[in-house]
Formats: structure tokens, C-alpha cells, sequence
């Protein structure tokens, strides 16, 4: 009897084709691309208008809204989340620290960061989920200033305004090309 309900459960979850498969990571790449650009754009109009502290705002007020809006217009889960955080609210989950672990080992065996991506159909209570994570890797100083907040040399007023809305954070010391962290993406199926 016990074999023939999880028969039955397993019969009753969804298959996933490989056209299926290239179909989510398609548009998991478009979903992160599109939350990309954006969150830059705010951030880039952040530092003209006041530095690196305002900066710091649009990452704390503006990137979870921008998550949201791509969360409710694409139907997926969409966040971000880091080994080390700044914003406890984005800590990984179990399999996202471990793609995160995987995306680290794989830059450090020298792989560009344009291909640090992973997909994975995973089943969680029940119910099968396509996960997606594409990775974060510092950027140079002269492409994005990333690193005047999560760098090694950060300014004091940059580091007091940090201390101030995070006073566990742990994402500064990076240096140009380390992973920071990653988008991640989740449809259930």
C-alpha cells in the first residue's frame, strides 16, 4: 500500500521536458537581465545624486520593491542573497548556499562570470520548483562602483551610514571579480 502512494504522488507531479527546461532558464535569464538592469539604473542615478550613502537607500528601500514588481509581473519568486549578507532578509536558503558554494569554487578554477548560472528542477514539500541563480561578481571600479560599499576601502561616512542601517554586515572587503552573491529565481511547477 505505501509503495502504490508514493507511485500515485510521483505520478502526479509534473514532468519536465528538456524543451521545458530551456524554456524556464530563458526566461529566468530574462527575468534577472530586466532586474539587473534596473536595480543599476536606480543605483547609478543613486550615486549622482548623493555618492555612495545614497546608494546605500536605493539598495535598502528600492532593490526589494524592484524585486517585488519583477516577482509579481513574471509570476516567479525573484530576490537576491549572499554567503555574506548585509540585509539579513536575503540569507539563502540550503540550496541556494550551496549553488553559492558552486558558483565560488567555479570562479576561483578561473570561470568568467557571464557563465556563473545554475538550474535545477528541485522538489520542495511536495511540489516541484525550477530554480535559477545567476552569480554576482564584482565588477572593476571603472565598469560600476560597487566596490565603494563593499570593497576593502570604503570611506568612513560610507562605512558609518552602512553600520548604521546594517549593524551585522558582512559584505564589505570584496575585491574586483570575487563572487558577491547572486539573483535567484523560483517558479513553482
Amino acid at each position: 500500500m505505501k509503495n502504490l502512494v508514493i507511485a500515485a504522488a510521483l505520478l502526479s507531479l509534473p514532468v519536465v521536458t528538456l524543451a521545458d527546461m530551456a524554456q524556464y532558464k530563458g526566461e529566468a535569464k530574462q527575468i534577472t537581465g530586466a532586474f539587473f538592469e534596473e536595480l543599476k539604473g536606480e543605483l547609478g542615478k543613486g550615486m549622482k545624486a548623493g555618492g555612495p550613502v545614497a546608494a546605500i537607500g536605493v539598495c535598502r528601500d528600492q532593490a526589494p520593491a524592484i524585486a517585488e514588481k519583477h516577482s509579481q509581473s513574471s509570476g516567479w519568486d525573484v530576490g537576491r542573497t549572499s554567503l555574506k549578507l548585509r540585509n539579513p532578509a536575503n540569507a539563502p536558503d540550503a540550496w541556494e548556499a550551496a549553488v553559492l558554494k558552486q558558483f565560488e569554487e567555479r570562479r576561483a578554477n578561473g570561470e568568467g562570470p557571464d557563465t556563473l548560472a545554475h538550474a535545477e528542477i528541485v522538489e520542495e514539500n511536495g511540489s516541484k520548483h525550477f530554480r535559477f541563480m545567476k552569480a554576482i561578481v564584482m565588477p572593476p571600479m571603472d565598469k560600476m562602483p560597487c566596490l565603494k560599499c563593499h570593497g576593502d576601502s570604503i570611506d568612513a561616512n560610507t562605512a558609518a551610514t552602512l553600520d548604521e542601517f546594517y549593524p551585522q554586515d558582512q559584505a564589505r572587503g570584496y575585491k574586483a571579480g570575487q563572487v558577491r552573491g547572486a539573483f535567484t529565481l523560483k517558479k513553482q511547477l
